[in-house]
């Protein structure tokens, strides 16, 4: 399914920011902010409010806050400042991050584990992939619904109106996806400079009225946190975690901006706010603890109120935007990896290639957080399912980066283990302290992740059987040629343009076409479209052109997992060549399996059907490819799987 090459680790990482001058960095690192810092940007919205008002909530004293904000400077200092951004952005593929990446790294190195060990780590990004669905669905309800919460706040009777105001904020937040965010992404950075200035400044002001606060940066106030509450402190640290639920998108954004921009971002700008902000609600629940249902906009100047409340709106839409495309872009690449069925997507931009808009996963993920809003009503409700999907990534993807360093970088186990060592420590800390979030909505979150994960397995086993079914009855190519030779087989003029999932032996749909047609094309062209295990492949890399007797062509077009392949452009690419080659004058054949579940092969008949199922509401491929659906024959075949 992934064609294995030298290990992509081994080159230079891709930095966009390291080449260019200062004038032009400037706008990329303003850009970072608007994307990159939108989730964890968001979370003092509602992070210490839960420890001290959720669910399982802590008594307020002065034990309880020293001790949660240190937790919460700690967490930000080891798991965001040096897991992600010190060590794991290192860990790129070709400039490009996230689950995806790692995965690539591991299966294109020299260094290959056993195929037991081979498929544990495919499972685990598939499951890390499919836990990011399930944050994909709570991050923009939680966010916009905490927001305009202030407007309590202010005034008790606008209460009636937050759940309705917040389904407003997403109906329009996920109607607005097809027309790209090209054109507003430009002010998205402006608006998170202005918000991490506001909540730095807020903070402040209540961090200098009680600078004691100050000294929860020594470790020793968590633990006397934990010796003061036992097992109830270790479910507080379930709240704890929502100010790092951001880490992953740092790593999954790594290729929009490159590593330095990023850090630079977090440590000039995005930390600083942060821990400020966090520290200054923490001083301000010392000396108004009637203040602790919102300690956010408790630091805020009454006058103040409802603009820090729109600019809460904005900076929260900020945050489901930044999400939404993520949750796009993860699509992409398991569609283009083989883990999931063809999907109708649309490039909304033609000068950025990562602009990309999903109808029908849009259309999914604005249902859930409906239904998610309308379901809980409240954020410290929402704040119960949170944390335990992103805690079981952040795991995973410490033991994907500990496989990257031994197999890929090639380092010993002895200097690998210390960090990844501590990095676990934390990540199954804080994994282990939100299963206690099950019962209180945290399910959800593993029911959607069990879906997508019962999704990418069953197809990908599925299509595996489907390629055996097909391979086994391959009938050699040279074979057929030199038969064709001995024939009368009528050529007509044009091509014809065959796809194929093998680049080996005859197309079953070019064997059907003889059979029935009894003849041929002048120029005869055998396409195969493989999934590389790099991010991107330049169009001089693209393809593999093999000239063939009797006017037969072999191209093999090796894409990479964040793009979309284009027949269209294979054939002007295919010009540069020799070819004269135009789609409208062109005709494709393409196969149509039709699945029986009544076969042999070893699949379960729930997932034989699933399979079926999904196969069946594939996308069509002249829409995914790009062929004009004038020019397409399709020639069918039964499979008995």
């Amino acid at each position: 399914m992934l064609e294995s090459r030298a290990s992509a680790g081994a080159e230079a990482p891709c930095d966009p920011i390291r080449a260019q001058s200062f004038g032009h960095w400037m706008p990329l690192t303003l850009a970072a902010l608007g994307v990159v810092y939108g989730d964890i940007g968001t979370s003092p919205l509602y992070a210490v409010r839960e420890c001290f008002k959720g669910q399982h909530a802590v008594a307020l004293n002065l034990v309880n806050i020293l001790g949660v904000a240190s937790l919460i400077f700690w967490s930000l200092t080891i798991v965001v400042s040096i897991k992600y951004v010190g060590l794991i952005l290192k860990a790129d593929n070709r400039g490009e991050g996230g689950v995806f990446a790692l995965l690539g790294l591991i299966l294109g190195a020299t260094r290959q584990p056993s195929p037991r060990v081979r498929s544990m780590v495919v499972l685990a990004a598939l499951i890390g992939a499919a836990l990011l669905y399930g944050d994909g669905i709570i991050t923009p309800s939680i966010s916009v619904l905490s927001a305009i919460e202030g407007l309590e706040v202010a005034a008790q009777a606008a209460s009636a109106w937050v759940v309705p105001l917040t389904c407003m904020v997403l109906v329009a937040l996920f109607a607005v996806q097809k027309h790209g965010t090209g054109g507003i992404g430009r002010i998205f950075g402006a608006v998170m400079v202005l918000w991490f200035l506001a909540i730095a400044v807020a903070g402040t002001w209540e961090v200098v009225r009680s600078p004691h606060i100050l000294f929860s940066l020594n470790p020793i106030y968590a633990w006397r946190f934990f010796q003061a509450n036992h097992l109830h402190g270790i479910v507080v640290l379930g709240s704890v975690v929502l100010c790092i639920t951001g880490g992953e998108a740092l790593y999954a954004d790594l290729g929009h901006f490159g590593r330095r921009a990023i850090q630079m971002t977090w440590f000039g700008l995005a930390c600083p706010a942060l821990l400020l902000n966090y520290f200054g609600q923490c001083a301000l629940l010392l000396d108004h603890p009637d203040a602790s249902a919102h300690p956010f906009y408790g630091l805020i100047p009454s006058d103040l109120l409802y603009p820090m409340v729109l600019l809460s709106t904005m900076a929260t839409v900020i945050a489901s935007q930044a999400l939404i495309s993520g949750v796009f872009s993860l699509t992409q690449q398991a569609i283009q990896l083989g883990f999931c069925p063809r999907m109708r997507i649309v490039h909304t931009s033609a000068q950025i290639k990562g602009q990309i808009y999903i109808p029908s996963v849009n259309f999914g993920l604005m249902v859930a957080c409906l239904v998610l809003v309308l379901s809980f009503g409240a954020s410290s409700r929402l704040a119960g399912a949170y944390g335990l999907a992103v805690t079981a990534t952040m795991a995973l993807t410490s033991l994907l980066y500990m496989a990257v360093a031994l197999w890929v970088w090639r380092r010993p186990l002895w200097k690998v283990l210390p960090p990844v060592a501590l990095f676990m420590i934390f990540d199954l800390t804080y994994f282990a302290a939100n299963l206690f979030k099950i019962f209180d909505g945290g399910w959800i979150t593993l029911v959607v992740a069990g879906v997508i994960a019962t999704i990418f397995t069953s197809w990908i086993k599925g299509r595996a059987e489907v390629k055996r079914h097909l391979l086994s009855g391959l009938f050699p190519l040279d074979e057929f040629l030199a038969d064709l030779q001995k024939r009368t087989v009528a050529r007509v003029k044009g091509a014809a343009v065959f796809l194929t999932i093998s680049p080996e032996g005859t197309p079953f749909t070019l064997l059907h076409h003889i059979k029935h047609n009894q003849m041929l094309h002048e120029q005869v062209i055998l396409l195969t479209l493989e999934s590389t295990d790099v991010p991107l492949v330049a169009d001089e890399e693209l393809l593999d052109i093999q000239r063939l007797p009797m006017g037969f062509v072999r191209m093999v077009a090796r894409y990479g997992y964040m793009q979309t392949p284009n027949v269209p452009r294979l054939l002007e690419l295919a010009s540069g060549h020799g070819f004269d080659l135009k789609p409208l004058e062109t005709t494709f054949y393409l196969g149509r399996e039709t699945l029986l579940i009544t076969g042999r092969s070893p699949m379960m008949r729930w997932r034989k059907t699933l399979f079926a199922f999904l196969s069946r509401n594939a996308a069509n491929p002249s829409t995914y490819f790009g062929i004009p659906p004038s020019r397409i024959v399709e020639l069918g075949a039964q499979i008995q799987l």
